[in-house]
């Protein structure tokens, strides 16, 4: 296989229905390759005491995509020998254990594609326009991402 035929690709899904590890990983694997880094986010029963029913996610989608358009040209620049990059993210109610969102990177090493990985997901969580939604038994709270650079400037 020529390697110009494999050129680096960023598949970015915001989508309402469930997520696949499989397909997502699916789409960065690469010949030129030996590593493949995943983050998987889900949702968990519980926060500060609190049994949580589910999450649900909102997203102003275009501003959404243009965002993880730009994380994505910054892996690039930062780890020039990553891939591919994959970044899938549910939107909508989201159970206990699935998946809220997915992130793959491939590169030559796994040194690139972890750091890659730590950076879309941290990245993403301050500057990405999704919300979350915690529905609890009695009551639901609006969830702010600590990186969030929008909200932490007002206080």
């Amino acid at each position: 296989m020529d390697e110009r035929k494999d050129v680096p690709k960023d598949f970015i899904k915001l989508k309402s229905e469930k997520l696949s590890v499989d397909e997502v990983s699916e789409l960065v694997i690469s010949p030129y390759c030996g590593a493949v880094s995943l983050f998987i986010g889900t949702t968990r029963n519980n926060f500060e005491g609190k049994k949580v029913i589910h999450l649900e996610y909102e997203a102003y989608t275009s501003m959404a995509e243009t965002e993880i358009k730009k994380i994505c040209r910054d892996v690039r620049q930062k780890w020039p020998s990553v891939k591919h990059i994959a970044v899938h993210h549910r939107l909508g109610v989201v159970p206990i254990t699935e998946a809220s969102v997915i992130i793959a990177v491939s590169s030559p090493h796994r040194a690139e594609s972890l750091e890659a990985v730590m950076y879309c997901i941290n990245t993403l969580k301050a500057s990405v326009p999704i919300w979350k939604k915690e529905i609890y038994e009695d009551e639901y709270s609006w969830k702010e991402n600590k990186e969030c650079f929008w909200a932490n400037s007002e206080k």
